[in-house]
């Protein structure tokens, strides 16, 4: 009788133990998922925090190229080196249809002034006008003089740093006055950051709201190429504002409208102008994403 009365005791007593051991792995886990999502949702909540109080303003700038329209000039190496390859092509070419038709003629103009002619070759050719290749070069050099190309520098426009035709053989960059402060200072075009707003859409907004509007840009990616950190002048910190990021954007110039004004305070620059007018912190951070070919 020991036994069965022992084995019916035992039985609920380890599923007493089991129960209980489940019960309190259960409360275990479920303490440590509440303290894991308390973490998570304070560490959300001082991010938030962090990003409304942030003393620094966000802004997107548009780095807008005009790209050449026009090859650069050769060097000298450049002009020896084509030089050489044209001799060798030169030499190792054939005779052209108008080097052997001028061969031709000259060799029956020698033939008519020997008196070895046969006229049976006027007589073929009888009630048209002949026409020799030399003639043919006469009239061609003639139309080639009278021919004038446009010229690759303009005096006037290319003092002009308003004008985005000027130094047509170089790539230029879009500057525009901006309010810094209390300082007007001439940098990238550029736009505060606004909520719902991607970066990229803040600098399109940028471009468009130039006074001279009228761009038709193209933009290189959807991600900053670069960013640059500045502090504000003294007189217009506050406890909640010190200073700035400014994410860059590329693009590159598609078209231009001609009605676009042409005193609005906008400077088209090469590469190598910049620092005299921008800031050598803010050129140096510029200078290496522009492209200079």
């Amino acid at each position: 009788m020991a036994a069965p009365c022992g084995g019916a005791v035992g039985r609920p007593l380890c599923q007493f133990l089991s129960c209980l051991s489940r019960t309190a792995v259960r409360y275990t886990w479920r303490r440590q998922f509440s303290a894991t999502s308390l973490c998570r949702t304070t560490l959300q909540t001082q991010r938030v925090t962090e990003r409304e109080g942030s003393p620094w303003t966000l802004m997107a700038a548009v780095c807008l190229q005009r790209l050449p329209v026009i090859s650069a000039d050769c060097h000298p190496v450049e002009q020896r080196f084509r030089e050489l390859t044209r001799q060798m092509e030169l030499e190792k070419s054939l005779f052209s249809d108008h080097e052997l038709r001028l061969l031709e003629d000259a060799e029956r103009m020698n033939r008519k002034q020997t008196g070895s002619y046969d006229s049976d070759e006027e007589d073929d050719n009888r009630g048209q006008d002949i026409v020799l290749a030399q003639d043919l070069e006469d009239s061609w050099e003639q139309k080639l003089k009278k021919f004038q190309p446009a010229p690759r520098v303009k005096a006037d426009v290319d003092e002009d740093l308003t004008s985005v035709e000027r130094c047509l053989a170089d790539s230029l960059v879009l500057l525009a006055e901006q309010q810094v402060g209390s300082e007007k200072l001439w940098l990238l075009p550029q736009a505060e950051w606004q909520e719902g707003d991607t970066l990229r859409q803040t600098a399109e907004r940028a471009l468009a709201s130039l006074p001279a509007a009228g761009f038709s840009a193209t933009f290189l990616s959807n991600a900053p190429c670069g960013v640059y950190k500045y502090k504000l002048p003294k007189a217009a910190r506050t406890d909640s504002l010190v200073g700035t990021k400014v994410f860059f954007f590329k693009a590159v110039l598609s078209a231009m409208s001609p009605s676009a004004a042409s005193n609005a305070p906008l400077m088209w620059l090469k590469k190598s102008e910049m620092q005299r007018f921008v800031k050598p912190a803010y050129t140096m951070k510029v200078e290496r994403f522009i492209l200079d070919p």
